[in-house]
């Protein structure tokens, strides 16, 4: 990362440089330092401003725009400032052609040097807009890991010395990394957006590709396609966003920068409507939120309004707006706020988020409203919306599969005859499915998007969104349910003869069964989609039941939390009647019956307050569904910042929620209804969202045994790559991945037995070297990320299991994570280090992702922990009760704590069987034994550097209290000493190198500003 070690790296940097002077950068091979980057801003500053900044003036505006905020800095980039000048004149400036980008001046510059205090820091490549570094570029002769890669980037930026906090490198907006071959892109933020350890999430690092999705990977056509000037200057001004509520900085993919100009150029031609065909999870919102706003300011138009077709996604749609724009849209509590806006030329109100319910209305003639207004001779709203018949409109449909099919579509066709209509979707009707069965084999009919649309603007599919592991693939189990029979867990048998009733019981065994694998042990939760309101309350009748049953027969069962939602009958509520119309079963279910649907809703909300400790009632139906999308979401969080008892385990539906909802920590849905083509993709699309290796897959597993739909409807929605679909869509069966983690623990062996080993967990303390330390990493890593993969598969006979049991005995497998997670720590300290503190293996250390959220448990965490100390010293039987060596094996498995596994397990060592500890006291304890433990450290510490105890112990507290950390105060420190300035600053050195851990540790993972400038 510092500098070029290689005449490769050497040769692939100046190619670079050539290739950027012929898209006409200037190459500057002056700058070299801090000083004549910042004497050439200045230069570009004062050209662009039309001033002569005095050097005080200068210094000045230099340290009012210099932050170490990534995300102020970032704002400060994109808006006009101010200084008043020494002779008291105004001057309002810009750092950058704000007007039009492609007029700042595009210059590269290489091996710049930042000298700070700290270190004496060096970077490839440079590009400068305006004088200000805006993009940096990292050239490795090595094969890239992506994901390293990012890490090492960032690694490298926290470090103090470098300059990005205090230097116009707090300006960098991307960062590039390309070993010519194979170019990836990301971009700067804060650290708590970068997550390396057993917390990790999906990491935004990107490859660009072309409007056919094909990857631009070399570098040379990466420079031409996304370093031309203007192109820069727009991906930069037009295609990041900034998230206020977030302080984030996000860049748009390649598909969704098509799509907007797709949009903007069809309005800028007036080239009649079009649809997007974006699959389910590209981040559609995203891509309508920058084309409305980008219409903001093309003066031909008059509105542009974003139609959603349900309440709660008018409400989701209105917060992602406003996540992206603070401010950007507000709410249209009714029809008349609706129509006030769109007849106010206040620049706030043109663009509006709105349902198609209330647009509808607005242009009901014959609505009860509308003959209200007759009657007391008022205009309606259709008479007062007549000033924008003939304006040009745009109207942007979300999801255009749904109700726009329908008559308000029509309506607002006929009254905007200048809109143009353009619509998203995830799963376009094309004729093969534009006929359906709605209700009770009741037939309805779509027409086609074409028909609506007129035209594809451009598609990413799910094909391409799992190919470029945007989404996840789905892992599908057939399961049809039968009697207990020989034949083991997948049924053969005709199942007439099964009742309802009995086949529910089942499937609930079935469940009740597979969930903990399905889900890791509940780090995720699932849905069960049922064919009606009924099927849905007996669900809910049938796992209390069968839970209560398993509770008697075994204490150590633990039930899964269980939520039920569906609609409630209408009985003239606006919302429901609105809500219903995307919900055709629910809405028909209750026609029939109202009165016990109902009964049955309040009984499922009143156990809901008493799981929960919430207050919902049957007539703020809104309320509670909403309470239930934010639970399922909240599965994020570990249960040490929300507690497990808040969260819920599997969602009971019918209708909702199989559309439109995203959250990723939901793999899981079992399908208890028939689903076919754009239904079934929007339904196991709930389940695909990327997070980390932890999620691998979208698990369905379908008690109707619907193959043949899903065949068909892979077929329908694949686009244009019909013959690998299955083989993307679906991850490979158990017996492929089985003999993958056969050939991978072979690999393992192999490994050892050249090491002059056997395949021990043991023998991995005698491997020779970083370098055989560092190869025993990749190895074991791909034998994990199998081994999660096949967790998680529900269908897995009996012969399988054992077969993997062969290959990997538990025993073993847990042995070998132990001593991966050690080794991987002890490596993990020596990456980034240099000169003679570095090991021998500093190539392949640099390259080590060791994917720690690998070897993260959801199961085992702090609370479980405690629990197992406790029935440990009350030597209570069951099948969670374990020995102190089995407590200190499972620790020491398990990355997620990995930071107090070394207090954990002395802690658990001074304990005795037999002393009867309740949870509360184990805790207390294990406090009290941490807080004398630190001291002890502390204590031994501030006599081995001569200090006062009690001073440093004051220091130590302080920092915590503030999770600041001031140089400054190691002064106060070490004055009593009476040392010279160079004695003093060896001695804060020595100090600092076995301060800073204790620090981290005590900190528990959370950021102490200012200690990196000591790491």
């Amino acid at each position: 990362m510092i500098g070029i070690d290689s005449m490769t790296e050497q040769q692939i940097e100046q190619d670079f440089i050539t290739k950027l002077g012929e898209l006409k950068y200037s190459f500057r091979k002056d700058i070299r330092d801090r000083a004549s980057l910042e004497n050439n801003f200045r230069e570009k500053f004062n050209a662009l401003n039309r001033v002569r900044l005095t050097d005080a003036e200068f210094t000045r505006l230099r340290d009012e725009i210099i932050t170490a905020d990534v995300f102020q800095a970032a704002k400060t980039l994109r808006e006009y400032g101010y200084i008043e000048r020494e002779d008291g004149t105004p001057l309002d400036y810009m750092l950058v052609n704000l007007k039009d980008w492609c007029k700042n001046e595009f210059e590269v510059i290489h091996q710049l040097r930042i000298n700070t205090d700290n270190s004496h820091h060096r970077y490839d490549v440079i590009l400068l807009i305006n004088g200000l570094p805006l993009v940096q570029i990292e050239l490795k002769s090595l094969g890239i890991n992506p994901r390293r890669a990012m890490e090492q980037i960032i690694e490298y930026r926290n470090d103090s010395g470098t300059g990005y906090a205090n230097t116009l490198l707090c300006f960098m907006q991307l960062f590039i990394v390309s070993n010519r071959d194979d170019t990836w892109y990301f971009t700067n933020n804060h650290n708590q957006h970068f997550a390396f350890n057993a917390e990790e999430r999906f990491l935004p690092i990107y490859q660009w590709a072309d409007k056919d999705n094909r990857k631009v990977c070399h570098l040379d056509d990466f420079a031409e396609k996304f370093l031309a000037k203007c192109t820069l200057g727009q991906m930069i001004s037009r295609y990041m966003v900034l998230v206020v509520s977030e302080q984030k900085l996000l860049i748009m993919r390649p598909y969704q920068i098509y799509a907007v100009q797709a949009i903007v150029d069809c309005i800028h031609q007036n080239r009649g409507n079009g649809y997007i065909w974006h699959t389910t999870g590209s981040g559609k919102t995203l891509t309508s939120f920058k084309a409305s706003t980008l219409l903001k300011d093309n003066l031909d138009i008059e509105k542009c309004l974003f139609v959603v077709d349900r309440k709660d996604l008018d409400r989701q749609t209105r917060i992602e707006f406003n996540r992206f724009q603070e401010g950007c849209v507000e709410e249209n509590t009714n029809t008349e706020t609706l129509v006030r806006r769109l007849l106010s030329e206040d620049y706030a109100h043109k663009v509006i988020v709105t349902t198609i319910q209330k647009l509808g209305l607005a242009l009901d003639e014959t609505g009860n409203k509308a003959q209200q207004y007759k009657e007391k001779g008022k205009p309606t709203f259709k008479e007062r919306l007549a000033p924008l018949r003939d304006q040009r409109i745009i109207i942007i449909f979300d999801e255009c599969h749904r109700s726009q099919f329908g008559e308000n579509h029509k309506a607002i066709k006929e009254f905007f005859p200048k809109a143009q209509l353009f619509g998203f979707t995830g799963t376009p009707i094309f004729e093969q499915n534009a006929s359906y069965t709605q209700v009770d084999g009741e037939l309805a009919s779509h027409k086609t998007t074409e028909e609506i649309f007129e035209k594809r603007l451009h598609a990413y599919t799910i094909t391409h969104a799992i190919d470029d592991r945007n989404v996840l693939r789905f892992h599908i189990d057939y399961f049809k349910p039968e009697a207990a029979s020989p034949a083991g867990d997948k049924a053969k048998a005709n199942t007439t003869s099964l009742t309802r009733p009995e086949t529910q019981r089942l499937v609930v065994d079935t469940i009740l069964k597979k969930h903990d694998a399905a889900t890791d042990h509940r780090r995720f939760n699932a849905l069960l989609a049922t064919a009606s309101i009924n099927d849905a309350i007996n669900y809910y009748e049938l796992f209390k039941q069968a839970q209560a049953e398993r509770r008697e027969e075994d204490p150590d069962f633990i039930p899964l939390h269980i939520a039920c939602v569906f609609s409630p009958p209408a009985e003239g509520n606006k919302d429901v009647k609105q809500l219903q119309e995307d919900l055709p079963q629910e809405k028909d279910d209750n026609q029939q019956e109202p009165e016990r649907k109902k009964a049955a809703l309040q009984q499922i909300i009143a156990d809901y307050n008493t799981q929960y400790g919430t207050n919902h009632k049957l007539g703020e139906f809104d309320l509670y569904y909403q309470d239930v999308q934010l639970r399922i979401k909240d599965q994020k969080y570990p249960n040490s910042d929300f507690l497990r008892k808040n969260k819920i385990d599997l969602t009971i539906v019918v209708d909702m929620l199989l559309t439109g909802f995203d959250a990723q920590y939901l793999n899981t849905l079992y399908v208890d209804k028939n689903l076919k083509h754009h239904g079934l993709i929007q339904a196991l699309s709930r389940t695909n969202r990327m997070l980390n290796d932890t999620k691998p897959y979208g698990n369905i597993l379908d008690f109707r045994a619907q193959k043949g739909a899903v065949d068909e409807a892979i077929a329908l929605f694949s686009g244009e790559d019909v013959t690998r679909s299955r083989e993307i869509w679906l991850v490979d069966p158990a017996p492929k991945v089985i003999d993958k983690l056969d050939s991978a623990v072979k690999r393992l062996e192999a490994f050892m037995q050249a090491q002059g080993q056997p395949c021990t967990p043991a023998a991995v303390n005698d491997l020779k070297g970083d370098v055989a330390r560092a190869e025993f990493i990749n190895c074991f890593k791909e034998v994990q990320r199998l081994k999660t993969q096949l967790d998680q598969y529900t269908d897995l006979s009996d012969a399988q299991k054992q077969q993997i049991e062969q290959y990997l005995p538990a025993e073993q497998l847990r042995g070998f994570k132990g001593m991966y997670l050690e080794t991987a720590q002890r490596l993990k300290a020596q990456q980034g280090k240099s000169g003679i503190e570095a090991s021998e293996a500093k190539d392949a250390i640099e390259q080590l992702d060791f994917e720690f959220v690998l070897f993260s448990s959801a199961m085992i965490d702090y609370d479980y922990i405690m629990g197992l100390v406790s029935r440990f010293t009350q030597q209570l039987p069951g099948k969670q009760s374990m020995s102190r060596d089995q407590i200190i094996n499972l620790l020491a498995t398990n990355s997620n704590l990995m930071a107090e596994r070394e207090e954990i397990t002395a802690y658990i060592k001074t304990l005795e069987e037999g002393q009867g500890r309740s949870v509360e006291a184990i805790r207390d304890g294990y406090q009290s034994f941490k807080a004398h433990k630190a001291e002890g450290e502390l204590a031994a510490l501030a006599q081995r550097h001569g200090l006062e105890r009690d001073a440093l112990q004051g220091l130590v507290v302080g920092i915590l209290d503030r999770m600041i950390f001031d140089g400054e105060q190691l002064n106060d420190l070490f004055a009593p000493l009476e040392l010279g300035w160079k004695d003093r600053s060896k001695a804060e050195l020595a100090l600092m190198e076995e301060l800073v851990p204790l620090l981290k540790k005590q900190a528990g993972g959370r950021e102490i500003s200012g200690l990196a400038a000591y790491e």
